[in-house]
């Protein structure tokens, strides 16, 4: 974890700010001169590696994003709430006040160090989107080379119940494989995975996760008492999960020992990769993506879809749900209902009836050459059960 150059640290609403909501200004200052250090250390480990004529040579630098939660939680105090909302309206309204709040005090405390702070807020819309996606990845790798410092949120205040990640420990694994990271860091108010309530006596923390399969029979506990996130240890280990399949080593500890993970020290669990990298997109598609609708396949398609890993041409579709646009992510499904893929789609809902069962000469003869094509092509499909 020492020699990692690219990282991806996600801190908790509960780790920023106070039970009644508000930010705490301490916490806040004390997780920046940890990023701070890591990140000078960097620089001038660039420094010294650099030829005497100004050329940059790799191999010293170490970049860092932070993917903060905490704009909901910012927000309650000044708006005058005592817990956090459930309906989301209000809890957009109590984002919009807290995400100012928030990147100020960033822009303040980093500011002691003379670092500038970019602020990029993400849907899972933008991320499940080819064009949006590749913004969203040109930003981030342009911020880090010029010299700022990225700090991601979810966009809370226009993002619905349809398009939002749900908690930004997934947010976090997907932006750790977006901007190609080396290590992500999940900092929370709990040190690790432990084999049971880490409040109970004889309860000890788990170090190592080798494999998924290594967490199978430990009870995982859901948000913490503070009340003011939505995470909780289950999506912090899912978020872990997802960014070791696709080749990303991960700790999770506490914000209070932020710095020993970033440093390579013995704290927290650390989740070895268990994958290699895929392509972006795919990631994105399979982990961040909400469904639109669905198509349901024959048998030769599922085979054709999940076995070969081709595309979903028409005549292998035998019915269609929702109301989704072309481009929109769809859920593929097996006879009996079951999703064994998800993919972008083509068409739009209203057009699916008319390709039913059908060939794409067929179609493209009666309808023209725009329906000689795929409903879903493999490079915008991903398989959720081989």
């Amino acid at each position: 974890m020492g020699e990692a150059r690219r990282i991806v640290v996600k801190v908790g609403s509960s780790s920023l700010t106070t039970a009644a909501g508000g930010l705490d200004a301490d916490r806040v200052d004390a997780l920046v001169d940890v990023l701070a250090k890591t990140r000078n250390e960097g620089v001038a480990r660039r420094a010294s590696v650099e030829g005497g004529g100004g050329r940059r040579v790799g191999g010293g630098e170490r970049e860092v994003v932070l993917v903060s939660s905490g704009a909901i939680a910012a927000g309650l105090a000044p708006l005058g709430l005592r817990r956090r909302p459930t309906d989301l309206a209000r809890q957009q309204a109590a984002a919009s006040v807290g995400q100012g709040l928030l990147v100020a005090r960033y822009t303040a405390s980093f500011a002691r160090y003379g670092v500038r702070v970019g602020q990029v807020l993400l849907t899972s819309d933008d991320m499940s989107r080819r064009a949006h996606h590749r913004n969203a990845s040109r930003t981030l790798d342009k911020l880090l080379a010029m010299g700022a410092f990225p700090v991601v949120n979810e966009n809370d205040t226009v993002a619905t119940d349809e398009i939002r990640f749900g908690d930004n420990d997934r947010l976090a694994a997907l932006v750790a494989h977006l901007v190609r990271a080396d290590l992500l860091v999940l900092l929370s108010d709990v040190d690790g995975v432990y084999d049971g309530d880490p409040a109970r006596p004889g309860t000890s923390r788990i170090a190592e996760v080798r494999h998924p399969g290594d967490l199978a029979h430990v009870e995982i506990g859901s948000a913490g008492k503070a009340g003011v996130g939505t995470g909780g240890m289950v999506t912090k280990v899912e978020a872990a999960r997802i960014a070791a399949a696709a080749g990303i080593q991960v700790v999770l500890t506490s914000a209070v020992h932020a710095a020993e993970a970033l440093s390579g020290g013995d704290t927290g669990t650390y989740f070895h990769p268990t994958g290699r990298r895929s392509a972006d997109r795919l990631l994105w598609l399979q982990h961040a993506s909400t469904p639109r609708g669905a198509l349901t396949l024959d048998d030769g398609a599922v085979r054709a879809v999940v076995q070969g890993r081709k595309s979903l041409l028409p005549a292998g579709i035998a019915g269609v749900e929702g109301d989704f646009s072309a481009g929109d992510p769809v859920e593929l499904r097996d006879r009996e209902g079951r999703a064994v893929a998800r993919g972008l789609v083509n068409f739009d809902a209203k057009e699916i009836p008319l390709l039913i069962g059908r060939s794409t000469r067929e179609l493209a003869r009666e309808l023209g050459p725009g329906y000689e094509r795929e409903v879903v092509h493999r490079d915008d499909l991903v398989v959720l059960h081989p």
